[in-house]
């Protein structure tokens, strides 16, 4: 049955009988509307109660309910002679008529943003997606293998840990997390990571940047600096700028993270947040000499340090250094870690190991600055990790990400030659391409992040990783998320991109050697 619709012509008020709205708030909302919009000026007499449910073809009790409400909100007032009417005393500024099309457009003035805000803004990045609305399969950043994740197995965990929860769980949340959850973490990184925690120590997370908010709001005071790599992942500066820490960048060098190099330019810091494991973007890995002298800046200091452990489960080359948890001694390090890139990014789930001494202070305070991470999956995670899931998909990703990693460079071989080169990484999921120096003085690299994308290869500007005015230019591919069988074909396509960022030459060829 199609959609009936009863006009009253006087109000220009139509009733669809099949709305979700009921007739009262129809009349209501359209009434309301004609008197902000203008078309019912101030003073102007409305029809009679009776008339306007007659041409409505609706009870009378129900117009009336309409002018009530009307009436109490300020809209229409009630003339002992000459029945309802629009108020006279509505404010001008709110009375406007409504825009046509052909009207000209009259911008709005920006809202006078708080600089928090306005921070993070300037780190804010549009997400891209491809011109079909498809995401391209190659190259996108964090994003694990779509078919190695055992669905069918995760869908009968959640089912067990759905089927009958505790009410403990189900009804009154904690804010840390779930316990198993909490001890599944625990015992993973006991044999994974090399050092021990309690179990009360971590707190399950909605990702790497509510981890960094927290721990700032719970050790520092708003106001106060805070190291971070330079270049370094931006959502670790847009975190900061949310709890109102100043972020203060440090360049980097060939080996990594240089406390030196961080004291020299932020004295007064007492906080840095680092990868020391495998640095985002470049993947450097930061020596033991390094990690003792951060340590022990930390400790004279009084300062604190966020160890970010983003991908420190894949390493493929080498033997991996034990994390800055394991090597402090003064109870200075806090650790971050994330299942969202090593099982699935829709789980939203992370976890921070705080220090012994804040974790007191956060059981008390975390219901008043932390929103708890969703609890729906955390019971199917522990038991996931409890059974030995996670090790087993861990050691099989593992070989299936060195395998994409080396069709990559190889690919790259074949077909970026003259165009960019890709230093060898031990670990990770993604690769860094550097510019030649043919190429480097003409790539802008969120230009060309945009022509790889129309041409169905989705690829991230190495530039966006960098806070300060001096910015290197290049892409970041990532590689664990693209079969195999794509990944030659789309670095082709990305080659064909790039090459039109070489600069033209005159004369018999380029300097690629084509003629």
């Amino acid at each position: 049955m199609g959609r009936q619709a009863r006009r009253a012509v006087l109000l220009s008020i139509t009733l669809e009988e099949n709305s979700h709205q009921t007739l009262q708030a129809q009349i209501h909302g359209q009434i309301r509307r004609a008197i902000l919009e203008g078309r019912l000026a101030c003073d102007t007499k409305l029809p009679s109660s009776r008339l306007l449910a007659a041409e409505l073809g609706c009870a009378r009790g129900t117009v009336l309910a309409a002018f009530d409400q009307l009436q109490a909100e300020g809209y229409l007032v009630a003339r002992s002679t000459a029945g309802m009417s629009v108020a006279r005393d509505l404010p001008d500024d709110m009375l406007a008529p409504a825009p046509t099309k052909s009207a000209p457009h009259t911008p709005m003035l920006p809202p006078m943003l708080p600089e928090r805000t306005r921070t993070l803004l300037r780190h804010a990045r549009a997400p891209q997606t491809a011109p079909s609305g498809n995401a391209p399969i190659a190259f996108p950043l964090g994003q694990p293998d779509r078919q190695a994740f055992p669905f069918p197995l995760w869908a009968k965990l959640l089912e067990q840990d759905w089927r009958r929860p505790a009410w403990p769980i189900a009804g009154t949340p904690p804010p840390s997390g779930h316990p198993a959850l909490q001890q599944a973490i625990a015992t993973h990184l006991r044999t994974a990571r090399g050092f021990d925690c309690a179990q009360e120590s971590i707190v399950i997370t909605a990702g790497v940047e509510q981890s960094v908010s927290l721990f700032a709001r719970i050790a520092l005071e708003a106001g106060e600096q805070a190291w971070v790599e330079e270049p370094g992942y931006p959502g670790i500066r847009a975190a900061l700028a949310a709890a109102g820490i100043r972020a203060v960048p440090v360049a980097i060098d060939e080996a990594g993270f240089a406390p030196e190099t961080a004291r020299a330019t932020a004295p007064d810091a007492r906080l840095a947040v680092v990868a020391p494991s495998h640095h985002y973007p470049l993947g450097t890995v930061l020596s033991l000499q390094r990690r003792l002298a951060l340590l022990s800046w930390a400790q004279r200091r009084q300062g604190w340090i966020i160890e970010d452990d983003f991908d420190g489960e894949y390493r493929y080359a080498g033997r991996p250094l034990a994390p800055l948890r394991a090597l402090d001694r003064a109870g200075r390090v806090a650790y971050l870690g994330s299942f969202s890139k090593l099982l699935f990014p829709a789980l939203r789930l992370s976890y921070i190991v705080l220090p012994p001494a804040l974790v007191p202070v956060a059981q008390k305070i975390l219901p008043q600055v932390f929103t708890p991470a969703p609890l729906m999956g955390q019971g199917a995670l522990a038991r996931f990790i409890a059974e030995g899931h996670l090790a087993s998909h861990l050691r099989r990703t593992r070989l299936l990400y060195a395998a994409r990693q080396k069709s990559l460079m190889e690919a790259a071989g074949r077909h970026l030659a003259g165009l960019m080169h890709i230093p060898p990484d031990s670990g990770g999921m993604h690769v860094v391409a550097c510019p030649t120096p043919a190429l480097a003085p003409t790539l802008d690299d969120n230009a060309a992040t945009a022509v790889a994308l129309k041409a169905g290869v989705q690829v991230a500007p190495l530039s966006e990783c960098y806070a300060g005015p001096r910015k290197q230019h290049g892409l970041l591919l990532g590689y664990a998320g693209t079969p195999h069988h794509e990944i030659d074909p789309a670095m082709r396509r990305l080659a064909l991109a790039l090459e039109a960022f070489m600069p033209r030459h005159t004369g018999a060829g380029d300097p690629m050697g084509r003629a």
